[in-house]
């Protein structure tokens, strides 16, 4: 919550209203400062068009920065049209370059309202953007929206499930065990239940998955997996959030990653690009880094094609 020093005192993640907004812009709230924050970049995510037009209309520069971006860039990354023509309306420049060198109006080529800026001659995606795009559209179909808090996940380049459980020296599941973790996971001990994972093959490679734990993404368990390869794992905390990993070669490479979190400052291009296509949805995500094409959530929901059991050794000392 903000201090009652800047106006804003009780405004939280909701800035739709922007008859209260004109009502505490004129009696004193500060249009460039929320909390330290800067209100436009708060309402063009949690905001209306109209409470962005109000806000827009005050501040000495529609595109004044936040962690590097523009408002504008907050609501192309947020999709949110009606607040990003809003900003656009009140001077805001869509071709700015910004992280990675993308402008918010190039990278909204590459998502669901391409139309939204009237584009300059000479401004377009490259081949290899449009269909990253493409693939973007066609993955996040395919997975759906669905609850997976709790899960953990490998996904895995260039191997099918037999080579999988063949590098994991895993052994066939008890069918009863099974039956009874997926009608209560939470009632097992964790000793007995993180060694249960299941495994599937999907075009591209294969995911290693389960529904209720973090064994996947085991530094011991992805080393075994990405050996001539590489793979992405991802853990969804319920408490803090999604996390992810990367290892190749077997070799631990990114940890404590962010997956469908928004792009960093010193993100390369493709990796901007990334994280807009695959923003909020860090399953997609994991799966397109190691470049899985999946048909459809099996892989990651269950059934998978084998349940088996992991070893009983140390996954968290390589």
């Amino acid at each position: 919550m903000a201090a009652a020093s800047d106006g804003w005192a009780g405004m939280g993640w909701d800035w739709t209203d922007a008859d209260d907004i004109r009502r505490r812009l004129e009696h004193g709230a500060d249009p460039e400062s929320w909390n330290g924050s800067r209100p436009l970049h708060r309402a063009a995510v949690f905001g209306s068009p109209e409470a962005v037009t109000e806000l827009a209309r005050r501040v000495a520069d529609v595109d004044a920065l936040e962690n590097g971006v523009t408002a504008l860039w907050e609501a192309v990354l947020s999709r949110k049209p009606a607040n990003a023509r809003a900003l656009a309306a009140a001077g805001a420049d869509p071709w700015r370059p910004s992280l990675g060198g993308w402008s918010p109006g190039r990278l909204n080529l590459a998502g669901p309202t391409p139309e939204l800026f009237p584009v300059p001659e000479g401004v377009s995606l490259s081949d290899t953007e449009r269909a990253a795009a493409q693939e973007a559209h066609r993955l996040t179909t395919a997975l759906g929206e669905f609850y997976y808090d709790g899960t953990g996940l490998a996904c895995v380049a260039g191997i099918d499930a037999a080579e999988a459980v063949r590098r994991l020296q895993a052994t066939p599941a008890d069918g009863e065990l099974i039956d009874e973790l997926l009608e209560a996971p939470y009632a097992y001990d964790m000793d007995e239940s993180l060694h249960i994972v299941g495994v599937t093959s999907v075009p591209g490679g294969c995911v290693v998955t389960q529904p209720w734990g973090y064994a996947p993404q085991m530094p011991g368990v992805l080393a075994q997996l990405s050996a001539g390869t590489l793979c992405y794992g991802l853990y969804a905390n319920p408490k803090s959030g999604n996390q992810g990993s990367i290892a190749r070669h077997g070799t631990i490479e990114g940890w404590d990653l962010h997956p469908g979190g928004g792009p960093g400052e010193n993100d390369t291009s493709e990796q901007v690009l990334a994280s807009y296509l695959y923003h909020l949805n860090a399953v997609a995500y994991a799966c397109a880094f190691a470049g899985l094409r999946l048909t459809d959530r099996r892989a990651v929901t269950g059934p998978p094609d084998v349940w088996v059991e992991l070893p009983r050794r140390d996954y968290w000392s390589l």
